[in-house]
């Protein structure tokens, strides 16, 4: 099975996703407490074409990315009321886990297979590194949703230009913009 740049399997798990209330804190406590770093931060991010539940999606959010090892790291604000999957997990639960991430090179077949399976499709949108990501929800005893993220060259470059910045990082310049 052929690997990403950051060493993930094509069709793995390459992410696992937190939703928090105060992204600045939870950086910081992955930096302080767990020496993971360092954060690539989107201070605003609502998808290309957003669709939750299947409905115009107006929610905005912050995300940031860190690697821990070879697994990817992503804390997910929400930064408003608007109905989103991030949203639905704070109302229900709090802050926690929220998905894994799964690389995918057939998007809609991946969609179509959960599907089959019972799962439904709780939020797609496209993403500025090229494709898709689709969110399968499998209802309240999965442990979160499966976030299929599309596999391509620039997800690819970017994931693992934010891997190379982990390796051996010395703890300086820990919260970083993503856009560059």
């Amino acid at each position: 099975m052929a690997e990403f740049g950051f060493g993930q399997p094509h069709g793995g798990i390459i992410q696992m996703a937190y939703v928090v209330t105060d992204i600045q804190a939870a950086m910081r406590h992955w930096v302080d407490d767990l020496k993971v770093g360092p954060w690539f931060l989107l201070d605003h991010f609502t998808g290309i074409d957003p669709v939750y539940r299947g409905g115009a999606s107006q929610a905005d959010v912050s995300i940031a990315m860190a690697f821990a090892g070879h697994m990817l790291i992503e804390l997910i604000q929400p930064n408003d009321d608007h109905p989103s999957v991030y949203r639905e997990l704070l109302d229900r639960d709090g802050p926690g886990f929220h998905h894994f991430g799964i690389a995918s090179t057939d998007i809609d077949g991946d969609v179509a297979a959960l599907t089959a399976k019972g799962y439904t499709l709780a939020f797609r949108c496209g993403v500025p590194t090229g494709g898709e990501v689709a969110y399968m929800d499998g209802g309240t005893d999965k442990p979160g949703f499966i976030e299929y993220i599309e596999a391509t060259a620039g997800m690819d470059a970017t994931f693992t230009a934010f891997f190379r910045a982990a390796q051996g990082w010395d703890g300086s310049d820990p919260i970083r913009s993503m856009a560059g």
